[in-house]
This record gives structure tokens, C-alpha cells and sequence, in this order.
């Protein structure tokens, strides 16, 4: 089942995506059951209220014309933001593309071929913490920051928990996760490796109004097999990336055991992969402009589509 939310004038709205593209909305349609006021509801009403969503889009005939209401986040505040860096591919040509835009920038020249993974990254998944409340989702127009003039996305597959615990085996992991999503981190890269120079993790390189972009759907997990799903980026219809969700170095499984270690995960976080490899600008060393039109598709979810509107930059970067 392909879930969203949307907005009807200022009212959010849950809804399931039928066959025929229509959208049924559940926040009508049950009305007297608080599991479908949102989508966060729908997740901690559990079994019991997917299975009500599942019996109410196949009898319900009612349908909205998606071109008329207008798509958010499926999870427009999620509880929590983990992201991770589980594509090898990613990790060492992210690395050495970031030496080169750094080198423009006056730092050291880059080495000659990309430098050896850290060993850590074998060791166990990495990830930061984003803001959960910069969020957007497919069809947005995302206002990129001032202070940034180097623009780039990140094509990424999103699980969501569905159900809490602790110290959850990786065997167990399934259990817990809701479904799946797009995501794309969009990245103000220049503002990212200035800050990284110190000892902690991005920040305004990564947060800001928008910069979290899921959607369209979330794909409930018992209709979605997320080891090998083809992954694809455009910009402005030209193909940038061709790559496949089994190119994981660690699965989610293994994700969700490392963070539920002596810590709760609860229902209705968020974890992202991380960049598919080639799935971002650093990677192919070309970046975004304004009006910029990003299209990132993955299999059985669908197309998220962002806008970027940054009138200071005119001109595509390239390395």
C-alpha cells in the first residue's frame, strides 16, 4: 500500500494512493477513528489500523484527482532524522570530489585517486541526526540558503519505524519497520566542508528550510522488497545516476540493530541510507543551479521532484 499526506487549503490530510493514481482520502473516509488523522497515528495505530486503511481503499470508490491537492512529506514532522553513509561507492568518491571543490577554495590539491576508506566505516553504520522540522515534500519549491552558493542533492532510500524497541537484532529489524521512502539530503556542500573542518558532524550544511525532501509515498513494507531496487537521478530530464539499493554496505536490519543499542528507536522515526553511489553532484562533479529541477525515482516508490530556487547562482559549477 502507497501512503502520503497532503494538504487540502491548510488542512493535513492522510490518503492512500490507488492503482489508478487517485487518492483516497483515509482522514475522511474514517472519520471517527483518530488513526487516521495522520499519518504519525496511522504508524502507532499498528497492525490493527493498516489493515482498516488496507479494507477501506479496496471498498471505498471515492477518489481525489492528485493534480488538486498538494503533496507534503508523507511524515511532514517526523519524530526523529537519522542519516546514514552506507554506499562504499559514495564514501570514497564523495571524499575525493570534496578534496578537489575544497582545492578551488584555496586548501591543499587534491590527492590523485581517491583516498582509502576509513577503516571505522567497516566497523559500524555511521550516521548524523538532521532537523526533523526541514522538511518538504515532492512537487516543492526549496529556497536555497544565502549563505551557500554551492548546491547539490542526494538520492537516498528512507525506512520508517513502525514499531519501538530496544536493542533490536538485526534479525528482529523487520518487525519494526513501517515502510519506505525517497529522500533527498539536499547539501549546501561549500558551507558543509567549511564547517567539517572541525570535529563534529554538518550542520548549516544541511540545515535548512526544506533540506530534508521525502516522498512521494511511503510504501508500507509488506508490499515493497528494499535489497535491490533500481535507484535514479535527473536534472532537468538528463540521467545522472543508474544504481541499485543492493549496492548497501550495511542493510537496515544492521542499521536498526547499531542504533537501538541501550537506546529506544520509537515509531514514526526516520533512517536514510545515505547517498547511492553517483547519487549526488560531488560524486559526478556537477552541481545545481537556479531552477534546477531534481527527479529522483526509486522503484515501487516513485518520482520525488524538487525545484531549487537560488536566484545568487546562476551558473552551474562543475569540478
Amino acid at each position: 500500500m502507497k501512503l502520503l499526506s497532503f494538504a487540502i487549503a491548510d488542512a493535513v490530510h492522510l490518503g492512500a494512493l490507488r492503482a489508478d493514481r487517485s487518492i483516497l482520502d483515509l482522514t475522511l473516509a474514517g472519520a471517527d477513528n483518530q488513526a487516521f488523522s495522520s499519518m504519525q497515528s496511522l504508524i502507532e495505530g499498528g497492525p490493527a489500523a493498516l489493515a482498516l486503511a488496507r479494507d477501506l481503499l479496496e471498498h471505498s470508490r471515492v477518489g481525489i484527482d492528485p493534480e488538486t491537492v498538494r503533496w507534503l512529506a508523507p511524515l511532514p514532522v517526523p519524530l526523529q532524522i537519522r542519516d546514514f553513509l552506507v554506499f562504499e561507492e559514495h564514501m570514497r568518491m564523495a571524499g575525493w570530489n570534496g578534496a578537489k571543490l575544497r582545492a578551488l577554495r584555496g586548501a591543499p590539491p587534491a590527492p590523485a585517486s581517491p583516498p582509502p576508506v576509513p577503516s571505522i566505516w567497516y566497523e559500524q553504520p555511521l550516521y548524523y541526526k538532521c532537523n526533523r522540522f526541514a522538511v518538504a515534500g515532492t512537487g516543492s519549491r526549496v529556497i536555497w540558503p544565502v549563505y551557500s552558493n554551492v548546491i547539490d542533492y542526494e538520492l537516498e532510500l528512507a525506512c520508517i519505524i513502525g514499531r519501538s524497541g530496544r536493542d533490536i537484532a538485526a534479525a528482529d529489524a523487520s518487525g519494526h519497520i513501517f515502510g519506505y521512502t525517497i529522500f533527498n539530503d539536499l547539501t549546501a556542500r561549500d558551507a558543509q566542508f567549511k564547517e567539517m573542518q572541525g570535529p563534529l558532524g554538518p550542520a548549516k550544511g544541511k540545515d535548512f528550510d526544506g533540506a530534508n525532501v521525502m516522498g512521494p509515498v511511503i510504501v508500507t513494507a509488506d508490499s515493497i522488497d528494499p535489497t535491490n531496487l533500481r535507484m535514479r537521478a535527473r536534472v532537468n530530464g538528463e540521467l545522472r545516476c543508474d544504481n541499485r539499493s543492493s549496492t548497501m554496505h550495511w542493510s537496515f536490519g544492521q542499521i536498526i540493530e547499531h542504533v537501538s543499542r541501550s537506546e529506544t528507536l520509537y515509531a514514526g522515526e526516520i533512517l536514510g541510507s545515505g547517498t547511492v553511489g553517483g547519487g549526488c553532484g560531488l560524486e559526478i562533479g556537477r552541481f545545481l543551479k537556479h531552477g534546477d529541477e531534481v527527479e529522483l525515482e526509486i522503484d515501487e516508490i516513485g518520482t520525488l521532484t524538487t525545484t531549487i530556487h537560488a536566484p545568487h547562482v546562476t551558473e552551474e559549477l562543475r569540478l
